[in-house]
């Protein structure tokens, strides 16, 4: 989790309704990342199903494994653990897929990234389940610490602490923990309770796995209210709101039980005013959606998401600088990288992410833009990797996604345009009627034909391209009559024969 700078002020917003749920995270009074829940289509991140092997491919070294869900979902080689089957083709490799699972199998799964787009979701075998300051995994013998903290001798402490809390509850082989960055600071009481709570989880769950048939859930992670207090609550955070009577109550519950120095700061917001509406958060949102993004110097950011990667191009726009053109473009490019950062976070954009700077011609300038980004990205819960400027002044980077971004959760594709971005113009559709028209002619004998077509299509036909039209008339010896079909968009027409 992302650690936060001592002098921020941090407001989380939740807004909850029955439809669904979201969170606002403010900070020093700006919109930094939303996520939002809805009842009919709830994350699936974190939860553990036992799942039943569909399809093995070899070729791809993965398989399907149905766990419930309206898609199969995919396993990786790499994601799992266990021994191999017993097998002479497994004993001579290992590592194939075939020599791990096989179809009808049972499976014990956590999902890693949500359905995305028409991809099913994303398992690993390496489970691993969270608390406040712990990430416990029942199956990996190892005690690791978040990277954020990054002072030696606390981490040092650390390490030092969650052996004994282990040694203490009898975990000292075969299961490991990883400290969060929530645990720094932390004392042996609180890591010793996270470290019962979740000895007592796996002992419910392992039970669970015997039990349940395949397909079937076998551990469910919070749902997003409950999970923001357990995963985005800073030391440093002033104030929880919550607009839900309901929810308050439960919120209190689950403080008093798993985060008791957050209870003082969880508040009741029962205003007229929408929650969202108090630091402009709608407004954010809706920017969000759009391509374009304004810096205040006058520049302007162009982001595209797609299929394979997101782009993110930086213009001077209107800024003209003071000085000269490579001052200007260093400081439209020190902006940009500060809103980036908050971009990314803001709309949740993960994968292959690639940054066009303006062109810098002086190395340090190059290197005061690549450290101002990375000091952005820190704030940042998910991971980020990000390389040095290509030969072509390129800056490439990744960004962890396990969930859909804000663009892929509020949106769905154009109709008209079905994605493109774009539609025809209506003089390119007036051309394909002319065609349409002429194979039709050629094809049948009638009298008459009737355009079917939008206001803007069939108005271009009846002035710019009316003359078009008569000569068309004329050529096939036939009356073309025109009706607008307010219906259509600008790129559907029919030609129906009369």
């Amino acid at each position: 989790m992302a650690v936060m700078q001592p002098n921020m002020n941090c407001e989380i917003l939740l807004n909850i309704t029955p439809t669904e749920t979201r969170v606002g995270i403010v900070e020093n009074g700006m919109l930094q990342e939303v996520y939002i829940e809805r009842s009919k289509r709830l994350g699936i991140v974190g939860n553990i199903y036992k799942g039943k092997v569909v399809r093995v491919l070899p070729g791809m070294q993965a398989a399907f494994v149905d766990v419930g869900l309206e898609r199969a979902a995919f396993i990786h080689a790499a994601d799992i653990q266990g021994p191999a089957l017993d097998s002479e083709y497994a004993r001579r490799n290992p590592d194939a897929i075939s020599s791990l699972v096989y179809e009808g199998q049972s499976l014990i799964v956590q999902v890693t990234k949500d359905p995305i787009g028409s991809k099913g979701a994303r398992l690993t075998t390496h489970l691993s389940i969270p608390s406040r300051f712990l990430v416990f995994m029942p199956h990996t013998e190892h005690v690791g610490i978040s990277q954020r903290i990054e002072d030696e001798t606390e981490r040092e402490r650390l390490r030092a602490l969650v052996q004994t809390c282990m040694e203490k509850e009898g975990l000292a082989t075969g299961c490991g923990f990883i400290l969060r960055t929530a645990a720094e600071g932390a004392g042996e009481e609180e890591i010793l309770a996270d470290t019962n709570y979740l000895k007592r989880l796996w002992a419910v769950l392992k039970q669970r796995t015997e039990t349940v048939e395949a397909p079937g859930l076998i551990y469910e992670e919070l749902p997003l209210q409950l999970r923001t207090l357990r995963d985005f609550v800073r030391p440093d955070t002033n104030k929880v709101l919550i607009d839900s009577r309901e929810s308050f109550v439960k919120a209190q519950q689950f403080a008093q039980q798993y985060v008791p120095q957050l209870f003082e700061r969880l508040e009741y917001y029962p205003g007229e005013r929408p929650i969202f509406d108090l630091y402009s958060v709608e407004d954010e949102i809706q920017k969000a959606l759009g391509r374009k993004v304004q810096l205040k110097s006058g520049g302007y950011l162009i982001i595209d998401q797609t299929e394979a990667m997101t782009t993110v191009d930086v213009n001077t726009g209107a800024f003209v600088g003071h000085r000269n053109l490579e001052e200007t473009i260093f400081k439209t490019n020190l902006e940009a990288a500060t809103v980036i950062g908050r971009q990314l976070r803001l709309r949740n954009l993960g994968g292959i992410i690639i940054l066009d700077f303006i062109d810098m011609t002086d190395p340090e300038h190059q290197r005061q833009v690549l450290r101002m980004l990375e000091k952005v990205l820190e704030k940042d819960h998910a991971k980020t990797k990000i390389s040095t400027v290509s030969e072509l002044g390129l800056v490439e980077m990744t960004r962890k996604r396990t969930r859909e971004s804000l663009g892929q959760m509020l949106c769905e594709p154009c109709p008209h345009c079905t994605g493109r971005g774009r539609v025809k113009t209506a003089e390119t559709v007036c051309y394909e009627i002319f065609r349409e028209i002429l194979r039709e002619a050629r094809a049948y004998n009638t009298d008459t034909y009737m355009v079917l077509a939008s206001q803007s299509v069939i108005d271009l036909l009846l002035d710019e391209e009316s003359a078009s039209l008569a000569d068309l008339e004329n050529f096939i010896g036939k009356t073309i009559r025109l009706q607008v079909e307010p219906m259509y968009s600008q790129e559907q027409f029919d030609v129906i024969l009369q």
